[in-house]
């Protein structure tokens, strides 16, 4: 019988936790540690290696992270790249989709599996993205802010009025129930709000734990417009609740 994503994820982020405290760790061991096939953990073992979670060795794996605080920026990659993979498996064969310049939601792309599927997107960093299903790339143009590599301006927003995507992923600097989605840059709200308006099916809001409760200087989506939240085990269940009793349908990860 296929396992769960949950149990795998579980297991993966324990895999973490023990190659943080005793910096190298043996596939043996952690087979016999979780009681399943050493082919098994080498799978686990590639799959957070491939993330930059660790580093693989023959036989085993150590830690590569330097500083001390490796293990919570660890586990909150971990957690971005669950939801992204989540996200990612809600887009259907046919689908267009807009996902702004979140690194979460870029981190989409690798996972999107879905045939003919068409991307529009004000995020540069798009095209150093691995594409396996081939998806069609609409990069809405504009200014370029190098630093994030942000598209942004009225190039990029008369563009973006000329299309309606069927759904869209959309990271956040901050979100909280009381004044909803917000980011830190003036110049991505009326983008962001454009992404939110211009779909047929639904918007989803891709947020880890960290993004609740954080206030950042620009509303781009107001909390009773949010229909949708993907977010981790680990979000606030106060702020959870909040939001699920404002109607907003929340996404949470094992």
């Amino acid at each position: 019988m296929k396992m769960s994503r949950s149990i795998v994820n579980s297991r993966r982020e324990k895999v973490l936790e023990l190659v943080r405290e005793n910096g190298d760790v043996t596939v043996n061991h952690l087979a016999e540690q979780f009681q399943v096939s050493p082919l098994t953990i080498r799978r686990d073992l590639q799959y957070l290696e491939d993330h930059k979670l660790l580093e693989r060795f023959y036989g085993g794996a150590r830690n590569s992270m330097e500083s001390e605080g490796g293990l919570g920026e660890n586990k909150k990659q971990f957690r971005r790249e669950q939801i992204a993979r989540y996200a990612a498996g809600l887009v259907e064969d046919g689908d267009s989709i807009f996902i702004n310049t979140s690194s979460t939601a870029l981190a989409m792309v690798k996972y999107i599996t879905s045939r003919n599927v068409t991307i529009i997107t004000n995020n540069g960093n798009i095209i150093n993205e691995k594409n396996p299903s081939h998806a069609t790339i609409i990069l809405l143009g504009g200014e370029l802010r190098y630093v994030k590599g942000a598209m942004v301006g009225d190039f990029a927003m008369n563009n973006l009025a000329q299309v309606t995507a069927k759904k869209s992923f959309m990271g956040c600097g901050g979100i909280c129930p009381d004044i909803g989605m917000t980011t830190e840059l003036l110049n991505e709200v009326n983008l962001n709000q454009m992404m939110f308006e211009r779909v047929s099916k639904g918007s989803y809001i891709l947020a880890d734990c960290t993004k609740f409760g954080k206030r950042s200087s620009f509303v781009s989506c107001p909390p009773e417009l949010i229909a949708n939240i993907i977010t981790d085990a680990d979000a606030p269940s106060d702020l959870v609740r909040e939001f699920r009793e404002k109607g907003t349908l929340v996404h949470q990860l094992s």
